[in-house]
């Protein structure tokens, strides 16, 4: 069943050049760019910082309008949605974005944080919002009994899990991860999308994954969109686009991810053996 459907979307931002007789100009971000997500799959898009993948996933979520094109969820054209229309949409879609101590506000405690989409939803919880509050908490690995701390009290790696219990708040249909573990360490990542696989798997949403991190896209996608200068370059299964890329640019991207040396690893997993 398709969840999102983003048809021909193209984003125009106006630019002017330098000096008091400069001319104003358009910039194309985004270029004519087609997609569906499927409900309960991860869609990755990936692309080099500037290809445009930020300013697609932000249409998606109507964070940004777009120039032309339409935004199709759930059967119900979203693309000029007002009112309650659109409140609904943003109850069904939430967006974890890249670097969570930007996105949680330093003012407020955590139960304030992951409880403010049902605020603004006007959803009171059973049991109250405290409880619900470390229901979060804990569905996302965090200790239920420090919701009353503020971000500043907690490392990268669990503000980024606050954010995605503030998501998962009023039970999305679809999770929007904007480059949501590449400010993590590389231990901490690894721990993120395992939650994000095992939330996954318990509720069922989809998710649209960005990144420029090949190696991340490979563990937690089933399709991939690769983007490049604002259009969708090549679009497929991961299987596909990672074993027989057909793009000269998704060639491109692949052969720059590092590659272990089989016969270090060979040597070291004989080590390991002994």
């Amino acid at each position: 069943m398709t969840l999102l459907e983003v048809r021909g979307v193209t984003k125009e931002f106006a630019t002017r050049g330098e000096g008091a007789l400069a001319r104003k100009s358009t910039f194309t971000a985004v270029d004519d760019v087609s997609f569906e997500v499927e409900l309960g799959e991860t869609l990755a898009i990936v692309g080099e910082s500037g290809s445009g993948k930020s300013t697609t996933a932000r249409i998606a979520a109507r964070l940004l309008e777009p120039t032309s094109g339409t935004v199709v969820f759930d059967g119900q054209d979203v693309t000029r949605s007002t009112g309650k229309d659109l409140a609904r949409f943003r109850n069904d879609v939430q967006v974890v974005f890249q670097d969570p101590f930007s996105s949680l506000n330093p003012r407020y405690t955590v139960e304030r944080i992951v409880t403010a989409p049902l605020t603004y939803q006007g959803i009171a919880p059973a049991g109250g919002r405290r409880a619900y509050a470390q229901e979060l908490m804990e569905r996302v690995g965090l200790n239920p009994d420090h919701c009353q701390r503020y971000p500043a009290q907690f490392s990268g790696g669990q503000a980024q899990r606050i954010g995605i219990a503030r998501a998962l708040a009023v039970n999305p249909k679809l999770v929007i991860c904007d480059e949501a573990v590449s400010a993590l360490d590389v231990s901490i990542q690894a721990q993120v999308l395992e939650l994000l696989m095992r939330l996954q798997r318990e509720s069922g949403f989809s998710y649209i994954f960005i990144a420029h991190d090949l190696a991340v896209v490979r563990q937690i996608s089933q399709r991939v969109a690769v983007m490049n200068k604002g259009r969708i370059v090549e679009l497929g299964s991961r299987d596909q686009v990672f074993g027989d890329p057909q793009d000269n640019y998704t060639k491109t991207l692949l052969a720059a991810v590092p590659r272990i040396n089989p016969e270090w690893d060979a040597r070291r997993r004989q080590k390991e053996v002994s």
